[in-house]
């Protein structure tokens, strides 16, 4: 049933960007975070490229120093709902958290979106890492769980969706007027979970979408992260500067999942990137340099404080080594905190060169379309990745993508030249979605 597949390629949909500067560049419009003409002129060109889903990130804390896309942007579900209007055939993905929402309402909104779409929702499961978040909902700081607890509360949440997104058979509906039957009582089927963080009894007031269940999406690269996502997800992505990083998570993702009795092919594995496309490799690198000017020093601080609970960078001196800031950053974003500090140690990094490495990363996806292609290509070949996901500097670089690299990739046999099927789970080579009741799986149902 499983098998290497082609390529896979999403797009992540970041309004006016993941850096603080992105904005102020010509080509990007100062609202797009919260335009959705740019979100669905974005959608639609991801669905002209055969891509197999749009991804919406979020988060649930921001501050004075937040970056400009965190300050003022879409709901995820909302904005998805709306393009499952205007698109026909990708996948629409959203982040909702699992520390800060109940599994009952989430599991009804993203059946909702799967149901509108025709089976095209996936759901991007997160923690949340930032322990203000806390304050938005009616908690202390101290109220918010310690990382290994929001990877505990996190698996319970799936397990709970899961079940509730199975509360109906798939033909439980029968709708026949001249009887008066509408369902089949005997096809719908109460939760009644208790654990230790969730008592849900359902069962869910909506049925199943011809996928199943919507996709599930995971991002981690802690060792809770990594083990959740082998466990839960069907879809794992992370951002690794060097193919030998990418070699290494891909691997590990793969090899935990097999230790779980999962097929090593049942979970995919992308990686973040963020193309830049020239005519020439100099025009590349001219278009990087350019993008990397529009950001000052007390940006890239802020931008770097965000993976350090919004730390004060400023109090330090700039061209001295990177400070000692101890165990900050372990309760929020631990892989990238983590990751930053050991970099800045072994590296003898000042603080400067670290915040303006953290706030214009230097991508290796940068120059001509045979060359982004190629690398693709190589990353894919030798076991990096089953497939990319673009976050995107600028609109003009995912239409450069779109129009330039994907044709490549085609003309080579590692991607599509039409979508597969209908939903979702078919264009990902994915089975249905999980129900008990065909035989695949036993969860805890009455």
């Amino acid at each position: 049933m499983y098998g290497r597949k082609k390529l896979k390629i999403g797009t992540m949909i970041h309004g006016v960007g993941e850096k603080f500067s992105d904005w102020r560049h010509p080509d990007m419009p100062a609202d797009a975070s919260v335009s959705f003409e740019f979100y669905k002129e974005q959608a639609k060109l991801s669905e002209r490229g055969k891509f197999d889903f749009v991804f919406i990130a979020d988060a649930l804390y921001i501050n004075e120093k937040s970056n400009p896309h965190y300050l003022n942007r879409f709901e995820p579900l909302t904005v998805l709902s709306a393009l499952a209007a205007v698109t026909s055939n990708i996948g629409l993905v959203g982040t909702l958290s699992t520390s800060y929402s109940e599994p009952f309402s989430a599991a009804r909104q993203f059946a909702s979106l799967d149901m509108i779409s025709g089976g095209r929702a996936g759901w991007n499961a997160v923690t949340s890492g930032l322990e203000k978040t806390a304050l938005n909902f009616s908690k202390r700081v101290a109220d918010h769980p310690d990382h290994a607890t929001r990877y505990k509360m996190a698996s319970e949440f799936v397990e709970v969706m899961k079940g509730l997104w199975n509360s109906w058979e798939d033909d439980a509906f029968i709708r026949n007027k001249k009887t008066g039957q509408f369902f089949d009582p005997e096809k719908l089927h109460r939760l009644n979970y208790e654990g230790e963080f969730f008592s849900v009894q359902g069962p869910l007031n909506i049925g199943r979408s011809p996928q199943g269940q919507p996709v599930i999406f995971q991002a981690g690269s802690s060792e809770a992260g990594k083990a959740f996502s082998a466990q839960e997800a069907d879809v794992v992505f992370a951002i690794m500067p060097t193919l030998e990083e990418a070699q290494q998570y891909y691997a590990d993702v793969k090899r935990r999942a097999a230790a779980l009795g999962r097929h090593p092919d049942e979970v995919i594995v992308i990686q973040g990137i963020s193309p830049i496309i020239g005519e020439t490799e100099e025009e590349a690198v001219r278009k990087y340099e350019e993008l990397a000017s529009l950001v000052t020093t007390e940006q890239a601080l802020a931008f770097l404080g965000r993976h350090f609970e919004h730390h004060d960078f400023s109090q330090y001196p700039l061209d001295e080594p990177f400070p000692d800031i101890g165990t900050l950053g372990e309760n929020s974003f631990r892989s990238d905190s983590d990751r930053i500090k050991r970099e800045a140690r072994e590296q003898n990094l000042t603080l400067r060169q670290v915040a303006l490495r953290e706030a214009t990363p230097r991508t290796p996806f940068m120059g001509t379309p045979e060359q982004v292609a190629d690398l693709i290509q190589t990353w894919y070949a030798k076991n990096g990745v089953d497939g990319v996901m673009l976050i995107a500097n600028l609109p003009s670089e995912l239409a450069a993508f779109v129009d330039k690299v994907v044709p490549i990739l085609q003309e080579r046999g590692i991607f599509r030249m039409e979508y597969e099927g209908g939903t979702l789970r078919e264009n990902l080579g994915l089975l249905s979605g999980e129900n008990c009741y065909a035989g695949q799986h036993q969860l805890i149902l009455t």
